[in-house]
């Protein structure tokens, strides 16, 4: 059973791109996203995570399939590490995504598609498939729009996919879309990227003054880090003087 990634390094050194085939068996596509974060994980320099799901050839819409609660409390869980990570994730879709798809564009923090994207969602017998991806969907796009495509189940081509906000940008050209994104986007890959995503996070459920501490503490830290940015300056600069 092929459980690793297809992985190569990004041009210059920006940062890790993987290949996952949403057509895959869950545990394969499980072990996959938990090699990617595994490789992450071990890498000391700032880099960025490019996903890319291939379009998907004609089968069906049905998923996961055949498989146990275990097998997705694992998934769910490997979403989770990936979405967690110190660096900026980037996914890349074109042509029909189906599967797993949707919980990994929800998990990243920048969507590039291609003009023919399509992304066929997860429905069994009629029903939205009732994982995680419902609560990141509510998140990202809010509860009334979230309703509609659960309740309706229906795919969602490129254009209402960006108008949702499922999609951040649109390219013909995805190597130099990508690259565009890695160089941008990969100067923000350390821990405060995922201090910030979470507080992004907590904002929509939590109440003003029970997010106050929290946001408190991030600019503490913030402004802590920004004065140790700034000390190796200051004698330089008088003895000059």
């Amino acid at each position: 059973m092929k459980t690793e990634p297809d992985r190569t390094g990004l041009p210059d050194e920006l940062g890790v791109s993987a290949r996952l085939d949403g057509g895959r068996p869950l545990p394969e596509l499980t072990a996959a996203v938990n090699a990617v974060c595994e490789e992450v994980e071990d890498l000391r320099a700032r880099t960025v995570v490019v996903l890319r799901f291939p379009p998907a050839p004609v089968r069906p819409r049905e998923w996961p399939g055949d498989v146990s609660v275990r097998d997705v409390s694992r998934w769910e869980r490997a979403v989770r590490r990936l979405e967690r990570l110190d660096t900026v994730i980037i996914a890349v879709a074109e042509g029909t995504c189906g599967g797993p798809v949707l919980d990994l564009l929800l998990a990243a923090d920048f969507r590039i598609g291609t003009p023919d994207l399509t992304l066929m969602l997860p429905v069994n017998d009629g029903h939205f498939w009732p994982g995680m991806s419902l609560y990141r969907l509510v998140h990202h796009i809010g509860l009334a729009r979230a309703r509609r495509i659960v309740l309706w189940g229906t795919d969602i081509p490129v254009a209402e996919a960006t108008e949702l906000g499922l999609v951040d940008q649109v390219s013909d050209d995805l190597t130099e879309a990508v690259h565009a994104a890695a160089v941008l986007r990969g100067r923000l890959s350390d821990e405060e990227t995922r201090i910030r995503r979470r507080l992004l996070e907590e904002a929509a459920s939590a109440e003003y003054d029970d997010a106050l501490g929290a946001h408190l503490a991030a600019c503490d830290r913030e402004l802590r880090r920004l004065r140790t940015a700034q000390s190796p300056a200051a004698p330089r600069a008088e003895a000059a003087g």
